[in-house]
C-alpha cells in the first residue's frame, strides 16, 4: 500500500518559477520530482538540490548528446537522478517505469523510435514487471514517457503521435497513472487529464503537482 505521496513532474519548458531560489519556500514537501523530458539536465539538477527530493526522468527527443552550461560543465545526464528508461525501479514504496523518446521522425535520430521500437523496449520491461507483480501484488504504480499514448493527448503530425504500445502496456500493467509530456497544451479546453481502463493519464507540460491516489 503506497502513503500519502506529494508528486510534481515537469517536461518539455523551464519554467521561472521553479527555476528561482525560493522555489523550496514555495513547494516544501515534494516527496517525487518526475521529469518527462525536452529539459535541460541542469534545470532537473537545481530542482532536485532545491526541493531536497528524489529524482527520476527519461529523455525527450530533443534530449540527444552532450548539454553545456554557462559555467562549462558538460552533462551526460541529471546527476542524482535515476534515468527510467527501461527499467523498473522502487521508489518510496512506488514502482515506476520509464519508456523515454518519440516517434521517430528522422533516420537514425537517438530517442526517436517507430512503433516496433517501442514494442521492443516495453517488452524489455517484461522480467521485472513479472517481478515485481510475484513479489508486491502489482506491477506497477506509474509509467513514465515523454510521448503520449495513441489517440490520447497526441496529434496528428508524426512527431507527436502516441504509441499504440503504450495502450497495450495499460491494459496489462494497470499502473495508476501514466505521466507523459511532449504534446505542448496553450488552450485550457485541451483534455490534460484523460482516464483509459484503471490508468489516470496526465500531460505534464510544463509542469503538474498532485498528490499520489487524488487523482
Amino acid at each position: 500500500m503506497v502513503g500519502a505521496m506529494r508528486i510534481m513532474a515537469v517536461s518539455d519548458r523551464v519554467l521561472d518559477h521553479l527555476y528561482s531560489p525560493d522555489v523550496g519556500q514555495k513547494y516544501p514537501a515534494i516527496d517525487l520530482l518526475i521529469g518527462c523530458g525536452d529539459l535541460p539536465f541542469y534545470y532537473l539538477e537545481f530542482l532536485l538540490s532545491a526541493l531536497d527530493t528524489t529524482l527520476v526522468y527519461v529523455r525527450g527527443n530533443h534530449d540527444a548528446g552532450p548539454q553545456y552550461t554557462a559555467e562549462g560543465r558538460v552533462l551526460m545526464d541529471a546527476q542524482g537522478g535515476v534515468d527510467l528508461h527501461g527499467r523498473v525501479v522502487r521508489v518510496k514504496d512506488l514502482l515506476i517505469a520509464g519508456l523515454e523518446g518519440s516517434m521517430r521522425y528522422r533516420p537514425e535520430a537517438p530517442h526517436m523510435y517507430t512503433e516496433w521500437e517501442m514494442t521492443r523496449n516495453a517488452g524489455r520491461l517484461l522480467p521485472q514487471l513479472l517481478w515485481y507483480r510475484q513479489r508486491y501484488g502489482r506491477s506497477l504504480d506509474i509509467l513514465v514517457t515523454h510521448s503520449p499514448p495513441w489517440r490520447i493527448h497526441d496529434a496528428q503530425d508524426i512527431a507527436h503521435t502516441g504509441f499504440k504500445i503504450f495502450l497495450t502496456f495499460m491494459r496489462l500493467f494497470r499502473p495508476r497513472y501514466l505521466l507523459h509530456g511532449h504534446v505542448h497544451i496553450y488552450r485550457n479546453e485541451l483534455p490534460r487529464i484523460t482516464r483509459y481502463h484503471e490508468t489516470t493519464i496526465i500531460n505534464v507540460y510544463p509542469w503538474q503537482m498532485f498528490d499520489y491516489g487524488t487523482l
